[in-house]
């Protein structure tokens, strides 16, 4: 038997290459363990950050990366607000946990000299933020740090693998695009000679992730990592300036032009979303405005996002809340829709607003002898002028909540209120603006019965008339949607004497056809007296969360039934819808220009 005997042979030799227990207990061994985690230097620069630290230091508890692996070096000076005590605190409870904890506090002064408010950047300023940065990064490179990383203390890095995906990228300097309400971000695509920010056809497509992936840039700021392990990051310098330097005294475009005489190439990515932050204020600006602009990023990213929880670590105090000066605050919300309900709620609350939450009537779960029982018919010929149908549950239910509400308004004798619905984010310095507007139309004794805050402008042909004496208010034209509205006591009078039951069509067209401004003349026919006096706040306080489209798009109104026949479905093709589709396109000359602007409006404006 050779041939048997051959094998034998063959398999023991191949048993003898593979991974053996050992001949002997002396050799027996276990598999290599896996690499530790890179060394991380993080150093936090804060002040007058009392708003942000809760959510931001939340956001740096969450990163996953281990927290033994990380050094913290955190400094603050210059403090007119909390920020020292905060931070003092939170490093107090989780020094333990974190490799090493430095921390450089400066009670005095409580401002720069020659400094006009705490939002200009003078000189002194520029340069101790760079000295501060380069003790900080120094500090790094002697503690044989892998990483640096910079992060200001209003940013929210809410993917908690930003770390893993930044290194992956092995880069000597990158970024994670941050969102913002605007189209700027923490990153360039051009500059000038002299140093300065310079538009380029490039920036759009990456800020909007039109193009997704890891980009060469002449700039990144606010949140950067530094590989400390590549040659040329040693030549990076914050502070001094490069002997060659001659553009602006400006921390961020200094250390630029560091990165450039060293060689070395910024990248900025967007494969993913890593975070948000604030667009910056102006020198003018507030401690106050600061809070404000930063409430608006937070409640921007909740808006389609999990919430961003604050530090367990840090207690947040409970807002006052009141009525914004409304003898009610209305928000509408179907009891099926939890999730929008408490995502309203936890806005609602972060802003100080008190409301009265009303169950939506659920069109979905009403039957035709519910609605025969509440006299309900049709407007006779109406149909949707998008999609040629009749009016859905959805949209029956829509209006019966709305009607709710006016009853109520009357039953109480609620002389203004305001109305909101559950899908809607707030622009920013909401709760001012609208205060502010309504105080002038007090002021002004204007006659008024209802004020849009949110609605899409369907007349975009010439421009509304502007309001004399009152800053962003127009005379409103043919509109649509309900998402906000003030209502007076006579304005809701006016709506329930119509008797809307009886013809009744979308809340949004019968809106229009009361104020005399519904561009099909045989639907207002129906409705003998058409004297409401309408009018919108310009520019809008509210939004919608999602147009059709997006990701997440949900219609409670338009996907249902025929409003008398559960059979006859009404989905439609969301692609083609004009109603729930975004603002269409203002021509210049139809823009509502001649209205008077607020010095908030300076501030709100999108900026790169």
């Amino acid at each position: 038997m050779p041939g048997l005997a051959l094998l034998a042979l063959l398999a023991l030799l191949l048993s003898g290459c593979a991974p053996a227990r050992a001949y002997f207990a002396e050799e027996r061994w276990s598999p290599e363990s896996p690499l530790l985690a890179p060394r991380l230097f993080l150093a936090l620069i804060c002040r007058n950050a009392e708003h942000s630290l809760p959510y931001f230091l939340g956001t740096i508890e969450r990163l996953n990366y281990p927290k033994e692996r990380m050094a913290l070096w955190v400094a603050t000076d210059h403090n007119k607000d909390n920020t020292t005590a905060i931070l003092l605190d939170w490093l107090v409870k989780m020094q333990t946990l974190y490799h090493n904890v430095e921390w450089r506090p400066k009670e005095e002064p409580q401002h720069y000299r020659n400094e006009d408010g705490p939002k200009q950047w003078t000189d002194l300023r520029y340069e101790h933020v760079m000295k501060l940065r380069q003790v900080a990064m120094d500090s790094a490179r002697e503690m044989w740090a892998d990483y640096f990383m910079l992060a200001d203390c209003d940013n929210l890095l809410t993917n908690p693998d930003v770390l893993w995906k930044l290194m992956q990228e092995n880069k000597t300097i990158v970024a994670p695009m941050l969102e913002s309400r605007a189209a700027y971000s923490n990153f360039w695509c051009g500059m000038t000679y002299q140093g300065y920010y310079k538009r380029t056809p490039a920036y759009i497509p990456i800020r909007k992730q039109l193009r997704k992936g890891c980009f060469a840039v002449p700039m990144v700021h606010s949140t950067f990592l530094i590989d400390l392990r590549k040659e040329a990051s040693r030549q990076l310098a914050f502070h001094p300036p490069h002997p060659e330097y001659s553009w602006a005294f400006d921390d961020i475009i200094v250390f630029a032009f560091s990165a450039q005489m060293a060689d070395v190439q910024m990248f900025v990515c967007n494969k993913e979303t890593y975070g948000y932050f604030p667009v910056p204020l102006r020198s003018h600006n507030t401690l106050q405005d600061e809070a404000d602009s930063f409430l608006h990023s937070l409640l921007d990213v909740n808006a389609r996002n999990p919430p961003v929880m604050p530090s367990k670590y840090i207690r947040v105090p409970r807002k006052q809340s009141d009525k914004l000066g409304f003898d009610e605050v209305f928000m509408i919300n179907l009891q099926r829709r939890s999730d929008r309900r408490e995502r309203m709620m936890r806005a609602l609350i972060e802003q100080g607003i008190e409301c009265k939450v009303i169950a939506a009537v659920d069109g979905k779960a009403t039957n035709i002898s519910e609605i025969n029982s509440m006299g309900i018919h049709m407007l006779p010929g109406y149909n949707d002028p998008y999609h040629g149908r009749p009016l859905t549950k959805g949209e029956l239910g829509c209006f019966l909540s709305h009607y709710n509400i006016w009853k109520e308004v009357v039953e109480r004798r609620l002389h203004t209120s305001l109305v909101i619905e559950d899908d809607l984010r707030f622009e920013i310095f909401f709760k001012r603006r609208l205060m502010n507007l309504m105080r002038e139309v007090k002021d002004e004794g204007l006659d008024w019965d209802l004020i849009y805050i949110g609605r899409k402008r369907m007349q975009v042909d010439h421009p509304e008339k502007a309001v004399p004496n009152i800053h962003n208010l127009v005379e409103a034209d043919y509109s649509y949607w309900t998402l906000g509205y003030m209502i007076s006591l006579q304005g809701a009078k006016k709506l329930l004497k119509a008797e809307p039951l009886k013809r009744i069509l979308p809340v949004d067209e019968f809106l229009p056809i009361m104020y005399n401004k519904h561009p099909v003349p045989a639907y207002m026919e129906e409705f003998e007296t058409r004297d409401l006096k309408a009018f919108s706040a310009e520019p809008l306080l509210v939004y919608p969360t999602h147009y059709t489209g997006d990701q997440g798009y949900i219609s409670d109104t338009e996907t249902s039934t025929v409003w008398d026949n559960d059979k006859v479905r009404t989905d439609w093709d969301r692609a083609r819808s004009g109603k729930t589709g975004e603002q269409a396109e203002i021509s210049t000359e139809a823009q509502n220009s001649d209205v008077l602007q607020s010095a908030l409006d300076s501030t709100a404006r999108d900026e790169l």
